[in-house]
């Protein structure tokens, strides 16, 4: 079902300032990211139909099929330290395992930004600052609405990819989408007015989240690794992990791969 701009608009204009989709594009980060460069208004957003390259986390394509659902939303942030932008992308997370919940499906998430329904993949998040321009973030989310080709490969540490509508049926992906970024325009707004700390948000955050309390694996950068049990999280998002030794490692970006599920 192709994406009813016109109710998206009516929907969304007001907790943003404007909302542009499009049929196909390369990567709704990459225009947004060249859009808050040319001076695009705080809380814009642009969804595609189809990306034709799109992004995930180092550097990595993200398969974009038809019948998904591929956002991103300007944020220009300008009371928030920089300190905590990355939790931008933790409050993405809550407005999805919230959308997930609104349509019948039980989902967690895995740190730091994936949506998962039991042990697979339906959702990731990708946030970037743009350079050059005053506290800019651009937050993209891609979201598995309709069941997926076969031929769609595993992600990061050989998580299998889901779709909502695995789970939940025939879904509306102008729903789906209205949903979510209502969810996420209040999350961000409470986080927001709290100059980016907000105790209540990184609890509900806590409490999605089935990274804490898990053996885990993270692939850090130039092949090494760290074994150990994921602990808690900073009040900047930073994932703390504890090794077999009892020191504990903060981890600001990696792959976690779950050894074992809680």
């Amino acid at each position: 079902m192709t994406l009813d701009a016109t109710a998206l608009r009516a929907a969304l204009v007001g907790p943003y300032a404007t909302v542009d989709v499009v049929a196909e594009t390369g990567s709704t980060n990459n225009d947004l990211r060249d859009a808050a460069n040319r001076g695009a208004h705080d809380r814009t957003v642009l969804i595609a139909d189809r990306q034709t390259a799109g992004q995930g986390r180092r550097g990595r394509g993200w398969t974009s099929p038809s019948g998904g659902l591929y956002l991103s939303v300007l944020f220009r942030p300008t009371n928030v330290p920089p300190a905590r932008l990355p939790w931008v992308t933790l409050l993405a997370g809550v407005a999805l395992v919230r959308t997930a919940r609104g349509v019948g499906v039980e989902a967690s998430l895995k740190w730091p930004n994936d949506l998962l329904v039991g042990d697979a993949k339906a959702a990731g998040v990708l946030a970037e600052t743009t350079a050059g321009v005053a506290q800019a973030v651009v937050l993209g989310i891609g979201v598995n609405v309709a069941k997926l080709p076969d031929d769609v490969e595993p992600g990061a540490g050989g998580l299998r990819p889901t779709s909502l509508e695995d789970h939940a049926g025939p879904l509306d992906r102008t729903e789906v989408a209205i949903a979510l970024l209502r969810e996420l325009a209040a999350l961000e707004e409470r986080w927001r007015r709290a100059d980016g700390d907000e105790p209540s948000l990184r609890e509900e955050y806590r409490r999605h989240c089935v990274t804490l309390g898990s053996q885990v694996r993270v692939e850090l950068a130039r092949g090494e690794f760290l074994l150990g049990t994921a602990r808690y999280l900073e009040t900047d998002g930073t994932l703390v992990v504890r090794d077999h030794t009892g020191d504990d490692h903060s981890v600001s970006a990696g792959d976690v791969v779950h050894l074992r599920v809680r």
